[in-house]
């Protein structure tokens, strides 16, 4: 399901035709007033669909603000030329911010290092937790992943086929709050088949405060991977589109994870205390019905058939291509491979681990294997119990025939 709210474009089309235009000088101000007015056009054209979108009002207010500041008439030409860029050496960035706006510098002038922590979202969707909790989730519909004093972040999973519980992320929402002296507000969304390198009021960094690049995207692979630095919070923000959905990953320090005023709404984001019960996916049952039934059938057995068949030895054979230790991720592979039959939940899987190796900061936690579960009625016995205990009744059966 894609958004028909189109705020993405007007917002990526009024970057590239103003990219460097902030600091022309007053001969360039009709050009950039030309480029403002066609994002307006743009905006107006799509406020029906994206009239509860938060992205959008941020862009109209914007807009308004950009207008009152370059002295720009609302009526005018609203053709879209490319503005020429700024000349080397006349850069954006500041190198004078202060040292507030920089975690790391100020938190190691009173202690010790701060400790750093990972958040991952991918797949159907598959989730690691801040304490390295993995968990398989249904999470249909929007849902908090981070919510506390300094960002928030929320995503939306849809259907992956009709009539199926298989979900995956459609769209993102960061929301960077405004702080101190070193940063505005801003916006950052995406969603499929857009995946912009800007903020929703099109620029790429922390605005116009005097720390503003301690906030700011990187565009690694256009359209497919962009890193979000927001050094006021020592955090690194990483989202990707893999096939049609997006993947989520974070590295944020303790201290800013538990920042959070209200106590009694820490539990309300999954980043930090998982997915409800209630929308847990028992992972071991799930995946023991695929091996023997060759594909999976999450909720009864109405499921359609994915579009493509994967038995439970393809999937293993294919997502051993790319994650050969047989973790998490790699068991998250295979679910997804016989859940959805699309081999870009592979992919996601395999770029999920490059993340975590990237941003976790304790490298002996990288993977993450099934913990056993208490016997209960009617289960299996965890693995690696039943050598022992075997053994143990063989031992016991022979001096008992040794006393017969």
């Amino acid at each position: 399901v894609t958004s028909p709210c189109k705020i993405l474009k007007c917002n990526s089309e009024f970057w590239a035709a103003t990219s460097g235009s902030h600091h022309l000088g007053t001969e360039e101000a009709p050009e950039f007033c030309t480029a403002l007015r066609a994002y307006a056009h743009c905006t107006r054209r799509t406020a029906r669909t994206c009239r509860g979108d938060l992205a959008y009002h941020s862009a109209v207010h914007g807009i308004d603000d950009l207008m009152v500041q370059h002295n720009c008439s609302k009526d005018g030409p609203t053709s879209q030329p490319r503005l020429r860029t700024l000349p080397p050496g006349d850069s954006q960035e500041r190198s004078d911010s202060p040292e507030i706006c920089h975690y790391e510098k100020s938190f190691h002038k009173h202690s010790a290092a701060p400790n750093y922590t990972h958040c991952g979202l991918f797949g159907d969707p598959h989730l690691r937790t801040f304490t390295d909790t993995f968990q398989t989730c249904k999470v249909q519909g929007a849902w908090p992943l981070i919510d506390n004093n300094y960002l928030n972040v929320q995503v939306t999973n849809t259907p992956v086929l009709p009539g199926s519980t298989a979900t995956a992320t459609s769209k993102l929402t960061i929301i960077f709050k405004s702080f101190q002296e070193c940063v505005d507000q801003k916006v950052y969304q995406a969603e499929m088949d857009e995946l912009p390198a800007a903020f929703a009021d099109g620029s790429k960094n922390g605005g116009d405060k005097h720390g503003a690049n301690s906030l700011k995207i990187t565009e690694k692979v256009s359209g497919q991977h962009i890193e979000i630095q927001a050094k006021y919070i020592g955090t690194t923000i990483v989202v990707r589109q893999v096939g049609r959905y997006l993947t989520f990953a974070v590295r944020m320090p303790e201290e800013v994870v538990n920042a959070v005023e209200d106590r009694d709404s820490q539990g309300l984001y999954l980043c930090l205390r998982g997915c409800p019960l209630n929308q847990q996916i028992d992972f071991q049952t799930v995946r023991s019905a695929q091996a023997t039934e060759g594909r999976a059938r999450r909720k009864g057995p109405s499921l359609p058939a994915p579009p493509e068949a994967f038995t439970y030895e393809t999937a293993t054979a294919k997502c051993r291509e790319k994650l050969p230790v047989e973790d998490l991720y790699f068991q998250s592979c295979v679910f997804d491979l016989l859940t959805t039959g699309d081999v870009n939940f592979m992919l996601a899987a395999y770029y999920a681990f490059e993340d975590v190796k990237m941003l976790h900061s304790n490298k002996d936690k990288l993977h993450l294997y099934e913990r056993t579960r208490d016997l209960a009625p009617g289960n299996a016995a965890p693995s690696g119990t039943f050598p022992t205990l075997w053994v143990a009744l063989l031992c016991l059966s022979l001096c008992w025939l040794g006393l017969l």
